[in-house]
């Protein structure tokens, strides 16, 4: 023991480790200010955050070949990604998604498992492929891009490649802002109530944050609803990633869960059973929101706009097609449920 250890200092990092976190950093670092950047224009603008990440990242295209910044782009991508989907788990309360009562949680089971099948029929007919309609159709029917992230981290690479994530991501950010403006305006001018716009702008928009912005913007009544109703989609996402994981698994040697679903399953069951305090649940999110945006930060520097325009005009009809297919279907069961 040195005379240093023996007064109280920590001991140094083992050599492999540090030597690891020394290669990590400059990556993860640039994914990270990139991050910073996009909250601070989202909150000036009043735009999604994670559609400037990825229009940042891709502006820093060059650095991604870079082998100083490669690697923690890399880790950033991957295992940020991946810690940042479970720890959504935390978000999710089972009193909350039980208030609407049966009809809407049957209904939005089969608006999620309907447009997720219109994904793969429609993927299929304009030649993109199972894996890609697995990825578009669980984008628009789940949650946007926490979803599209969560089902590219069990997808095989060979059959849907980060363009197609990145692709799927900024279309789904791209739709569900326009929707978050459009749809209280249309929902209003049809005469809705309350309750049945907030099950239509909480089982159409994709992501989180702009269907609270839409539901809100409209009462308060019609925001509760459509947040309820949002996270019982949310609430399907471990079951959308284990069975892609299932459908999509490589090899012959048997089927391990992904880690993250654990966790992201463990996390909701630790939230409902033993009431975690709120601070530490606002953290969680807090913490979530900055790893999925540093991931999609990471994902924009690895992908050039030449690649991304490469995905051609069948990914948008897959991904726009399935945005309208959902907003016809929820319109048939909110008369038949209201």
């Amino acid at each position: 023991m040195t005379d240093e250890t023996s007064r109280g200092a920590l001991p140094p990092l083992p050599k492999p480790l540090w030597a690891r976190a020394k290669a990590l950093a400059p990556g993860v670092a640039l994914a990270a200010l990139i991050a910073g950047a996009a909250a601070g224009l989202a909150a000036h603008y009043g735009a999604p955050a994670m559609l400037f990440a990825l229009l940042i990242g891709i502006a820093f295209h060059h650095l991604s070949a870079e082998p100083n910044s490669a690697p923690g782009l890399d880790f950033a991508s991957r295992s940020l990604l991946r810690l940042g989907v479970a720890l959504l788990g935390l978000r999710l309360s089972f009193d909350d998604i039980a208030r609407l009562g049966w009809a809407p949680v049957l209904s939005v089971i089969a608006l999620v498992a309907g447009t997720i099948a219109a994904g793969l029929a429609l993927a299929r007919l304009t030649g993109r492929g199972s894996a890609f309609g697995t990825l578009a159709g669980g984008a628009v029917a789940i949650c946007g891009a926490s979803a599209a992230l969560a089902l590219a981290a069990v997808l095989p690479r060979a059959r849907v490649s980060e363009r197609d994530v990145l692709f799927v991501v900024g279309a789904v950010t791209a739709l569900s802002t326009i929707a978050m403006v459009l749809y209280p305006i249309l929902f209003a001018a049809m005469g809705q109530t309350p309750a049945q716009a907030g099950f239509l702008i909480g089982a159409t928009i994709h992501d989180v944050a702009q269907v609270v912005g839409a539901g809100y913007s409209m009462s308060e009544t019609t925001g509760d609803i459509a947040t309820f109703v949002k996270l019982q989609r949310v609430a399907l996402l471990p079951l959308a990633v284990l069975a892609a994981a299932l459908c999509f698994r490589e090899g012959t040697s048997g089927f391990a869960l992904p880690w993250f679903l654990i966790a992201f399953v463990i996390l909701v069951l630790l939230n409902n059973v033993l009431g975690l305090p709120e601070p530490l649940l606002e953290g969680a999110r807090v913490l979530s929101g900055w790893l999925l945006l540093a991931a999609i930060a990471a994902l924009g520097v690895r992908t050039s706009l030449r690649e991304m325009f490469r995905v051609g005009p069948q990914a948008a009809t897959v991904v726009i097609s399935c945005t309208l297919l959902l907003l016809l279907a929820a319109l048939g069961f909110e008369r038949l449920i209201f």
